[in-house]
């Protein structure tokens, strides 16, 4: 069984993710797995569906279904953290990319790439077609 304090984390954890109860859908379903007739019997796995991101969850992890409920919660927050940080990451390292595209270069890195350009200007040259005359 889980802890009073197990259950208050996992509230505050939905919480910080902005995940309500009213917002949940919640059904249970037959299980499935290893456990034998006690599990493909009893309705204990959970599935939650949660209506304003779309996402669905379904948690068989244990033959109770009150801890398979929190589990269900605490996976649901956890991926809806997970998604809010992927999106900040990705405009941040857009942001980044355009701001060091944009970033002038020092004298010497242009020194260098001009360097480069100008051996194979010559190299190109050099492969040109000999006249014979």
């Amino acid at each position: 069984m889980l802890s009073p304090e197990t259950i208050e984390k996992i509230k505050t954890r939905m919480a910080l993710a902005s995940v309500f109860e009213e917002d949940l859908e919640e059904s249970f379903i037959l299980g499935s797995g290893p456990g034998g007739q006690k599990t493909n019997k009893t309705s204990s796995t959970v599935r939650l569906y949660h209506a304003p991101s779309g996402l669905t969850i379904k948690c068989g992890l244990n033959r109770s279904r009150e801890m398979n409920r929190w589990i269900a919660r605490r996976e649901l927050a956890e991926k809806i953290l997970e998604r809010a940080q992927s999106e900040l990451s990705t405009r941040r390292q857009a942001v980044e990319k355009i701001r060091r595209q944009k970033r002038r270069r020092s004298r010497r890195q242009k020194a260098r790439m001009l360097d480069e350009k100008r051996k194979h200007g010559e190299k190109k040259a050099a492969r040109a077609r000999v006249d014979p005359a």
